[in-house]
Order: C-alpha cells, then structure tokens, then sequence
C-alpha cells in the first residue's frame, strides 16, 4: 500500500482543517518545502497536496508553492484542490506534478471529467469528500445529493483508474478511519485504486486498510501531531 503524506496550503502555509471548516485550522509550517523535506528523510515516495484556497475560490494563490515542492523532486506528487478546467490540469502537468485530483468539476461536469479521464489516463485521479455519504463540493462548503458511492460506480464506468476518498466527519479528527467504508468500497468498485482518507491515527489502521485491499492512504494530522510516525507507518506496510 503507498503511503501519501499530506500537505494542505493555505495562504502559502502548511495548515490542517478539523473536519473540512475553514474556522478551525492549524498552521503546523510557514515553509511548504521544508516540510516536503521532512518527509522525503522520513523515507516517504508520494506526497498529496491540497490547494485549499483553489478548492474555495477557484483560483492559483498557491501556484508558486506547489511549484517549488516539484522542483524538490524525489516525491510522486498529486495536486487538487481548484482544478476545474484542462488549463490548469496543463499548468501543473507542465511543472512536474505526477497527477491531478479533480473534486469539484467531477461533480458539476461529468462529460468534462470523463474526457479529462480519457486523454490523460492515469494523470488524472478524482476526489470523492463526504458527508454523510453525500458527495460535498467547493472546498466541502456545499453538500450534494450524490451518493459517494454510487458516483464512485460512475467513474469506475468512465474509466477513471484512481479514487480518493474522505470521509469528512473523520478527517482531521483523530478518532480513527471509516475501515468499514474502505472495505466496502474494495467490494463494490474493485478496479479503481481508492486511496483511503480521513482520520487514520494508528500504524493498526493501516494494516487493515492494506488487508482490505485499499491501494493507498493519506496521513495528515497524525503526522503533524506525532500520532503516527511516518518512518514507522512506511515500514508497517508494503507499497
């Protein structure tokens, strides 16, 4: 299973959300690449960013930050968080970025999603957020009716080869992973690669995870908060 530390900006800064709001954050580092670095000694290969004024606005505030943490090299880097155009999928393609998350757009033009799926294969992952079993969109401030399941159905038909997955009411709170949506997931859409997202806090949860079938996970706050050691949870588990 691959391991993706995480990496949310904000204003240029390295922050955690609790539970998707904006209200509630953290600043853990000032210098994005300093922390990129910090993982890359832990021995980590991937790295997950999320442009989290793109996701609310729309717009490149964190450009030239995602464009340093390509320059680092040595890490896979996936990058979402405001991508809802073929434009910006070039842009951060052009910069050495590995693939890019698409969240929002997925849910508000499917036909534009599928095409993106199509031309750019594996470049091209999508992010599924919920709450409450409801797809939520434009930085998780509006909730949709789409069951998240059931859009992940739909995109394992479009072809789309991998899936992120949030459970939001778990992300950032350290009270543990929704193993039971993992498996479930591994059941009912078995050729998309779901990367498991959202309050994993123990090296026990990543095992279950790996034994479920999940192709990846992404640690955030744990590391941040020294619940889980990222040398450690990359030795528990086999990429």
């Amino acid at each position: 299973m691959k391991l993706f530390p995480a990496i949310d900006l904000l204003g240029g800064k390295v922050v955690r959300l609790t539970q998707g709001d904006y209200e509630r954050l953290t600043v853990y580092e000032n210098d994005p690449c300093a922390q990129a670095q910090k993982f890359l000694a832990a021995g980590a290969k991937y790295l997950h960013v999320v442009d989290l004024d793109g996701a609310r606005e729309g717009n490149l505030a964190n450009f030239a930050s995602i464009r340093a943490l390509a320059r680092l090299g040595g890490l896979y880097l996936e990058v979402g968080g405001g991508i809802r155009d073929e434009a910006r999928i070039c842009q951060y393609l052009e910069l050495g970025v590995s693939r890019c998350i698409l969240g929002t757009v997925a849910v508000r033009d499917f036909t534009f999603t599928r095409h993106m799926i199509k031309k750019y294969k594996d470049r091209i992952a999508v992010g599924v957020d919920a709450r409450d079993g409801k797809v939520a969109v434009s930085g998780w401030e509006e909730t949709s009716a789409l069951d998240g399941i059931a859009f992940c159905k739909r995109l394992q038909e479009a072809g789309c080869q991998a899936v992120i997955y949030t459970d939001i009411s778990r992300d950032g709170a350290l009270q543990g992973t929704n193993l039971p949506l993992y498996r479930r997931l591994a059941q009912e859409v078995p050729e998309l690669q779901i990367t498991a997202s959202g309050g994993i806090t123990k090296l026990e949860e990543l095992k279950a995870l790996e034994d479920n079938g999940t192709a990846a996970a992404i640690l955030g706050k744990s590391l941040y908060t020294g619940a889980i050691d990222l040398k450690k949870a990359l030795e528990a588990v086999q990429e």
